[in-house]
């Protein structure tokens, strides 16, 4: 027996509630059993097939199955020709007439009005409506209107199978969800409403205190809100608590395999006296450092020195010093008896690399080697032997890092540069060439800046490190949009005074060959039009990824050495090409490019002493083109780019091992929701970082991906 200071009370009351009162109280744990019955559809096989596509196999997909958008009611009255519309309105009268065509079914029309006036429905090949849809019959419709008085029916719903708030003035209106050829909208539509009760079911993974401090549903009713929301905003408050899961989960996952990498052994301690290093800072380098190359390395030699592996991502601005940084961290192996590598993802750039290192190194004496796909097999045997017996202590290259038979006597430091473009695998399978227990020290670069809601969605698990600020006396390119003849002419005029003053120019298509479905300029077509036309006379070379790799080798060191003024090339020079004589940059079709790409070919100019041109052909309403002309922080144009294109493959981040893929997160509106959930994720792990406490037992089954 309860005293009567305890027992509950009657809601909204001070009466407290008897024992047969207590005794029928409804009350329902969730049974979670429920969500993984298979689901089934009316329509045979080829509705289950096309669920199958969707992935609607339970009732749990079929819950988490959400809407992408809500079409809104609107009067009849408004309807504009040919421009889909839903419309709520009622039967007066409806019949099934016969077509001439053969093989067609009988067409029903149905006469529906919803007050503000009245239309003529149309029914395709579904006879049986006209004894469904009796007279007096409420319907949510979707179609388009052809301008004469008929409505051509898309979807149809009964409004008793509809949100009670629905409403023909607009208001919350009608799920429409994602569907396939087999199944519509509809049918799971209706499918949701049967296994509606099935919401109670759903488990809470989060611990009361944390909802309650980030005011969020609990899980079932988020999910309920998403498919029925009773009221503006609902669907909202249900999408953030989702993403709220997403960004929570991506968090613990990475932040857990950041510190299980730091508790993990193996790493060489690399904290011996920097002599090689600081020689080669004193009296090699042609230049002086700037502060953030230095603020770069002092982290470095922090990693190093802390005998866990180093895990450090440097963000660069295009042009910012990053492979003087990583050449300090390579050094820093080798002044310690390590090996060290660099790994690029294309030969250009690992040439380039190559070149800049042995230029950097001066006349310092360390044994390097560059290893490419097309390192021919005598070279390639003299690198692979002295690479196992650590005769060669540092080495450049691209996948051919990673092949078989690749070994390493002491590998301690790895740079993987443009590690977006390496698939995480790639990535591992050099650090993994390691020899015995030895875990070398990863540094990954890329030159691409990368938002911060992107670096927390994806990078978490890295240290981060920035490098914002150009070398003292970089001018900025200037850029310009050109879309009239006027300005072509105008642009081979500017580059041939370029080139008259002593110095170079690129010209990049997006495409190698002309082509019949693409309208856009040919590297080949335009190398031919330009030598003989508007820039006939000057000497220019072609550069294109088709090439076998000797003849871009040979076309490269024609520019570079200055024997060519002009070199036409596709996007294969996007990275690692440095020609500091190199001024203008004319890039066609540009609005075929992404903004980050773009910011990377204009990179490619202004590198010496002279202002660099960069000549944008294209629309002139691109907002892309626009964001190029009127910035040239390439973190600030990240975050546009973020902004226009989404957050999805805009760095290639959907990669085996990360691939958070984000239902109900945006990553251009969620960025605090995504800071708050790293900040949970760190302090749930210091308090438990097994997460096996009691309250965090359904969160931690839900992590199924922690890498370990």
């Amino acid at each position: 027996m309860r005293s009567e200071t305890t027992r509950p009370r009657r809601f909204a009351g001070t009466e407290p509630l008897s024992d047969a009162e207590l005794g029928c109280a409804p009350v329902r744990y969730p049974k979670p059993a429920e969500l993984t019955r298979t689901l089934s559809f009316a329509g045979g096989a080829k509705t289950l097939q096309a669920a199958d596509r969707l992935g609607l196999n339970t009732v749990a997909d079929l819950l988490e199955h959400t809407p992408r958008d809500r079409l809104e009611a609107c009067a009849v009255a408004a309807l504009a020709q040919g421009q889909p519309a839903t419309i709520l309105v009622e039967v007066k009268q409806i019949t099934a007439r016969p077509v001439r065509r053969r093989g067609m079914r009988p067409l029903v029309e149905a006469l529906v009005t919803d007050g503000s006036g009245t239309i003529r429905a149309t029914f395709f090949n579904q006879p049986w409506l006209a004894d469904r849809y009796r007279p007096g019959a409420r319907l949510m419709l979707h179609g388009r209107a052809d301008g004469r008085g008929r409505f051509a029916v898309q979807a149809h719903v009964p409004t008793e199978q509809l949100p009670g708030t629905v409403a023909a003035d607009g208001g919350v209106g009608v799920g429409q969800y994602p569907a396939t050829d087999g199944i519509s909208s509809t049918q799971i539509l209706a499918a949701v409403r049967e296994h509606e009760q099935r919401f109670a079911d759903v488990l809470e993974p989060l611990p009361a205190r944390l909802r309650v401090r980030e005011r969020l549903l609990d899980r079932g009713s988020a999910l309920r809100s998403m498919h029925f929301p009773l009221c503006d905003g609902a669907a909202e408050q249900g999408r953030r608590r989702l993403a709220y899961d997403e960004l929570l989960r991506a968090s613990l996952a990475l932040e857990h395999h950041r510190r299980n990498r730091r508790l993990a052994g193996g790493a060489p301690k690399l904290d011996a006296g920097p002599a090689l290093t600081e020689r080669w800072l004193g009296a090699q380098l042609p230049f002086e450092l700037t502060t953030a190359q230095r603020a770069a390395i002092q982290a470095i030699d922090a990693d190093l020195a802390a005998g866990a592996p180093m895990r450090r991502l440097l963000l660069g601005e295009v042009g910012s010093g990053k492979t003087v940084v990583a050449l300090y961290a390579l050094l820093r192996a080798v002044e310690h008896g390590y090996q060290a590598a660099l790994m690029a993802p294309t030969e250009t750039l690992a040439e380039q690399h190559f070149r800049t290192i042995a230029t950097l190194l001066g006349s310092e004496t360390v044994t390097a080697g560059l290893l490419t796909g097309s390192t021919p097999a005598a070279r390639r045997a003299d690198l692979l032997g002295k690479l196992s017996s650590g005769e060669l202590a540092l080495v450049v290259g691209t996948h051919a890092l990673i092949q078989e038979g690749v070994r390493f006597r002491a590998l301690a430091m790895v740079v993987i540069d443009e590690q977006h473009r390496f698939g995480v695998e790639q990535r591992a399978a050099l650090a993994d060439s390691a020899p015995g227990a030895l875990t070398p020290h990863e540094l990954h670069m890329t030159a691409t800046p990368i938002p911060r809601t992107l670096a927390l969605s994806r990078y978490s698990d890295l240290d981060v490190t920035e490098l914002r600020e150009l070398p003292r006396g970089r001018l900025p390119v200037s850029t310009h949009l050109c879309c009239s003849e006027a300005e072509r002419n105008r642009a081979y005029a500017r580059m041939r005074e370029e080139i008259e003053a002593g110095r170079q120019a690129f010209i990049v298509c997006p495409l190698v060959e002309s082509s019949d479905e693409l309208q856009a300029r040919a590297a080949t077509a335009e190398y031919e039009r330009l030598k003989n036309g508007p820039l006939a006379g000057l000497e220019l070379v072609l550069m294109h990824g088709q090439m076998r790799p000797a003849r871009k080798q040979e076309a490269m060191a024609r520019f570079v050495s200055g024997q060519a003024s002009v070199l036409v090339a596709t996007t294969v020079i996007e990275v690692g090409v440095d020609v500091p004589n190199a001024t203008v940059m004319l890039i066609e079709d540009a609005d075929r490019y992404g903004i980050s790409q773009l910011h990377q070919l204009r990179g490619r100019v202004g590198r010496g002493s002279h202002q660099g041109l960069c000549l944008l052909f294209g629309r002139s309403d691109s907002r892309r083109l626009q964001a190029l002309v009127r910035e040239s922080d390439g973190f600030r144009l990240a975050e546009i780019d973020l902004t226009l294109r989404g957050h999805g493959e805009l760095v290639g981040t959907r990669q085996s091992g990360r691939d958070f893929t984000h239902r109900f997160a945006d990553l251009t509106r969620d960025q605090e929701l995504q800071e708050r959930a790293l900040i949970h994720a760190r302090r749930m792990l210091d308090q438990d970082p097994a997460l096996a406490s009691p309250e965090h037992a359904l969160l931690a089954a839900m992590l199924t991906s922690v890498p370990a």
